[in-house]
């Protein structure tokens, strides 16, 4: 590669960010006027199973400003993800073959589409049995009153960990379609992955066996999806060689 080609791709990469950064900012400043609705449907899922005389509460001074703008941010940055796809996709199709390019741009949908799933699989499966196992187990003499700024670390943690964690397919696909590995290799692995997605639920979900094992069991699951779609990638593979 030419300095001068070398130059050029850095200038793309450069605006590709500003691109991205300006679009981030723009819709940032468009919720910033919702920002208090945004944070009540994001605090649903808690204050429905609050008890009646219980309540969230902001410990900082600035809390009840600056969490649903932090919260207004994260939101615009996951609205933005698609087009942030899109802008990677023009930055690395034109050095993609025909056939490697329909096949990362599957990929790519596919990665939106699952870590969208994951991110409504935590918010109306997981929250509700979590915050509810939460509630109900802690004494009674205590009054649960839970800090606004902590929520939102909580709950954006978790929604990220397990938009991410619904990647696990893509991330073998592309393993078996790239040559690092195969299906024989990763059904091998197995035993090990299960313990894998145990040991991620033990560091990434709050410390207690329930939620632990409600992150755990799906990543198994979509470990097992992603052999299944690799098996199919061989057998077309395959048959297009026959």
């Amino acid at each position: 590669m030419s300095e001068k080609s070398y130059l050029d791709h850095l200038s793309s990469l450069r605006n590709l960010l500003l691109r991205s950064l300006l679009v981030i900012s723009l819709i940032f400043i468009g919720l910033i006027f919702f920002r208090n609705q945004i944070f009540t449907a994001f605090a649903n899922p808690l204050l429905e199973i609050l008890p009646k005389n219980s309540s969230m509460i902001a410990t900082g001074v600035v809390s009840p400003f600056l969490t649903p703008l932090r919260l207004a941010f994260y939101v615009a940055t996951f609205i933005s993800i698609p087009y942030l796809l899109f802008e990677i996709w023009n930055f690395i199709a034109p050095g993609l073959y025909k056939n490697e390019k329909l096949v990362f741009f599957g990929l790519l949908i596919s990665s939106i589409g699952l870590f969208i799933v994951g991110i409504c699989f935590a918010f109306y499966i997981i929250f509700p049995i979590i915050f509810s196992f939460f509630v109900q187990a802690g004494p009674n003499e205590v009054l649960v009153m839970t800090d606004i700024n902590e929520y939102i670390d909580f709950i954006i943690r978790i929604l990220f960990v397990f938009g991410f964690a619904f990647e696990v397919p893509i991330l073998l696909v592309i393993l078996i379609w790239s040559g690092i590995s195969n299906v024989q290799q990763l059904s091998k692995a197995r035993p090990y992955v299960v313990v894998g997605c145990f040991i991620l639920g033990m560091l990434l979900t709050p410390p207690d066996i329930f939620s632990q094992t409600l992150l755990a069991l799906p990543v198994w699951f979509l470990y097992e999806i992603g052999i299944l779609i690799g098996k199919l990638i061989n057998n077309e593979s395959n048959s297009k060689l026959s």
